[in-house]
């Protein structure tokens, strides 16, 4: 007589291979999505303003003229004394910067790279002249 064979015990599946696989792309997917939603702190903030007379515009406002010449709040200011004018106003300071739309990229960098602009937030004003395309 033969014996029977023994009956084997059906194979399971190790799932937690597929639940770690899971959770780590979930994990990635995060660092990476909040990487590029949450950007760092430092930045500058785009305000938008059209029929707004100068004299409406926020304060303290750093205006860059066409030929680099600055002026802080109407008064004539030398560009090397703006960390002078600023320490007396009362913190947390924003400063507003309204600068030219056409003018040089690498002017508007040089102001917010500014050391003694650490700290402080800074918010760009941009005016819309009338007839240039948007």
């Amino acid at each position: 007589m033969q014996a029977l064979p023994r009956p084997r015990k059906p194979i399971q599946l190790d799932v937690s291979l597929a639940i770690v696989n899971i959770v780590l792309l979930l994990i990635f997917f995060f660092l990476a999505t909040g990487q590029l939603l949450n950007p760092p702190a430092q930045g500058v903030d785009l305000a938008e303003t059209t029929d707004l007379p100068l004299d409406q515009l926020p304060s303290p406002i750093l205006v860059v003229g066409r030929d680099g010449t600055w002026e802080l709040d109407g008064q004539v200011l030398d560009p090397d004394l703006l960390g002078v004018s600023i320490a007396d106003m009362p913190a947390p300071l924003t400063l507003h910067i309204l600068i030219s739309g056409d003018a040089a990229a690498g002017t508007l960098l040089e102001i917010v790279n500014r050391p003694e602009l650490d700290g402080t937030d800074l918010k760009l004003v941009t005016l819309r002249v009338p007839g240039e395309d948007t």
